[in-house]
């Protein structure tokens, strides 16, 4: 009994043994002894395995195949702990079952070991773990529970589906090379896979479901990933850490909290891809991260669709944000470079710079948005824009405040309350701009705020072409103002600086409403220069309010106000008396609650 069998295959002559748990003619009773008379002989051998359960622990050294003898799923071999397969040599496995816990599984020493058709189940532990300088595939199979795990050798999975890992569905460690193709992960406890001082390559692979990132690079690792769909995951659909690198092409992440992250110095660059209902952000760069991003989507992020924050860098090109809040925001130290970029139909602003953050925007149409670019922070907040469109926005297609600092160039506002705004002690220079069918003022300055002007057209304004109040300086030069229903220029307060070489064009209101304060030199019109106490009657210019909070038009004292938030509840005491009259005084306090920006991680 147990006598091989010699065939032709290939070089030399493979030896052939079954194996039987209910015994015959030439059959092995178990795997064991098939293993040790192969060793015996060391010769290519080919173990074909009959139906059934076999509870043993196999080691495999030389150049060995074990079969399903009836196809895959017929043979199941499990221990009920330890491990129950260990190869040495060149291992092949196919079509068998192997069930294990609180071990590997499977573990490969040396050499070469290729599974397929096969099943792992690892109730707990590792369920595959290639070691350094081994080489391991992973063909049509199916890992359960545990995780594939790669230190140091070379891999490949295809056409696998890993399913319900208690940790990460694949590791690829300490210098191994792992690629993953046209597979399933889902459902694993942390990440669908984890590269770390490593090199991982996902491609066409479905993941869904991970507790933490599907994708993870960190440690300075390489991941590549191409053509993958990327579902329902808790954290961020790809990220990437530790001055990690790689590329992200042509692939969808949708229902994730962040779709494509990095952080701490990583820098990848991302084609193509389209990130969809995040529910925070779509693109997070933030912590010395960079990146370039090119020709991708953003639709419907719930807070941020692409986000720079805490020195973050990164470069957009070609990128479009569809729905949802906010569509880019540079925050907190970042920078970042957005080249053709278009942002649509946002409830919240299209665009935005805070805290000493600086942003470069060429290129950019806005439409439909409530509110187009807002600058605000100290003197190291600043913002370039060139070569921009906003179309429709509800306020103001740009609002300056604080102590920033912007520059237009090559702008057009069209409709909106206000084209372009500066407040504060901010700085504001425009050159070669156009705003049309505003229903406020085309462009304007208060509190202290400057604004610098060049070749400004503003056409077809309900109220101002330019205004200054408060103590707002305005130096307006080589500029055209037509049919501005109540004024070309307003000035008033105490308001200074000077507007040279102007023309205002029309037959409604009058040139300037000037305050004595401003210097109008050159100016071209057939309309009225006057002060502000000759203002003809008519309807009153429009109050702009730049930064959407309030304007009230008369006396007011003991009130409390909240703006920009998304809960209020107001409460209202009418116990209190006057106690010289008999009227009743209500008190009115406004309390807020603001979900703010979210930074992710």
């Amino acid at each position: 009994m147990g006598r091989a069998v010699e065939r032709s295959g290939g070089i030399g002559m493979v030896a052939r043994y079954l194996v039987s748990p209910h015994g015959g003619r030439r059959a092995h009773p178990d795997i064991a002894s098939a293993l040790r008379a192969a060793a015996a002989r060391r010769r290519p051998t080919r173990i074909e395995i009959a139906p059934g359960r076999y509870e043993e622990t196999l080691t495999v050294r030389g150049e060995v195949e074990l079969t399903a003898a009836e196809g895959p799923g017929s043979v199941v071999i499990g221990r009920p702990r330890g491990t129950v397969l260990d190869s040495f040599g060149s291992v092949r496995v196919h079509g068998l079952t192997l069930v294990g816990r609180e071990a590997d599984v499977v573990g490969c020493h040396t050499g070469t070991l290729t599974l397929d058709h096969s099943e792992i189940w690892a109730h707990s532990g590792v369920a595959l773990h290639a070691r350094p300088h081994t080489s391991v595939t992973l063909r049509d199979s199916v890992v359960a529970h545990g995780r594939a795990l790669f230190t140091g050798g070379t891999g490949l999975v295809e056409r696998c589906r890993f399913t319900d890992a208690a940790d990460n569905a694949v590791a690829v460690l300490e210098g191994a090379r792992v690629s993953v193709r046209n597979s399933r992960i889902e459902d694993s406890r942390i990440h669908g896979l984890r590269v770390s001082d490593a090199h991982a390559e996902v491609i066409g692979c479905e993941l869904t479901g991970t507790g933490k990132a599907a994708l993870t690079a960190d440690a300075r690792a390489r991941l590549t990933v191409a053509d993958c769909v990327i579902t329902a995951v808790h954290a961020e659909g790809i990220m990437f850490t530790e001055q990690s690198r790689g590329s992200v092409d042509n692939t969808r992440v949708t229902g994730a909290r962040h779709g494509i992250g990095a952080a701490s110095g990583a820098d990848p660059v991302v084609r193509g891809c389209v990130l969809t209902d995040c529910r925070d952000t779509g693109i997070n760069v933030q912590t010395e991260a960079r990146g370039r991003f090119e020709d991708c989507q953003v639709v419907n992020s719930g807070n941020i669709a692409v986000f720079s924050t805490d020195g973050g860098a990164p470069e957009v090109h070609g990128c479009r944000v569809v729905g949802g809040n906010v569509g880019v925001a540079v925050i907190e130290g970042a920078r970042g470079r957005f080249t053709h970029l278009a942002v649509e139909d946002l409830t919240n602003t299209a665009l935005r710079v805070f805290d000493e953050a600086g942003a470069a925007f060429a290129h950019v149409r806005v439409e439909r948005c409530s509110s187009g670019l807002e600058v605000r922070g100290n003197g190291g907040t600043t913002a370039e824009v060139a070569d921009a469109v906003f179309r429709d926005v509800e306020m103001a297609a740009v609002a300056v405040g604080g102590q920033s600092r912007v520059t237009l160039k090559d702008v057009t506002a069209d409709g909106g309350i206000l084209g372009f705004g500066v407040a504060d002690e901010a700085q504001l220079r425009v050159t070669d701009s156009t705003v049309t069918a505003v229903s406020g003022a085309g462009a304007g300055a208060l509190g202290s705020g400057r604004l610098i002007a060049r070749n400004l057209t503003v056409t077809g304004s309900g109220s101002l072409g330019v205004y200054g109040t408060g103590s707002a300086y305005v130096d307006i030069a080589r500029s055209e103002f037509t049919d501005c229903a109540t004024a070309g220029a307003s000035f008033d307060e105490e308001a200074g600086g000077q507007v040279v070489d102007c023309a205002v064009n029309g037959t409604r209101g009058v040139a300037v409403a000037g305050n004595g304060r401003v210097d109008t030199v050159r100016l071209r019109t057939s309309l009225k220069v006057v002060r502000h106490a000759e203002k003809p009657a008519g309807p009153p210019p429009q109050i702009i309010n730049i930064f959407n909070g309030p304007v009230f038009n008369g006396p007011v004292r003991d009130i409390q106000v909240a703006w920009g938030n998304e809960n209020v509840v107001q409460n209202r005491d009418e116990n209190a008396r006057d106690q010289n009259e008999n009227d009743t005084e209500n008190d009115t306090d406004t309390d807020a609650d603001t979900e703010g920006d979210g930074s992710g991680s």
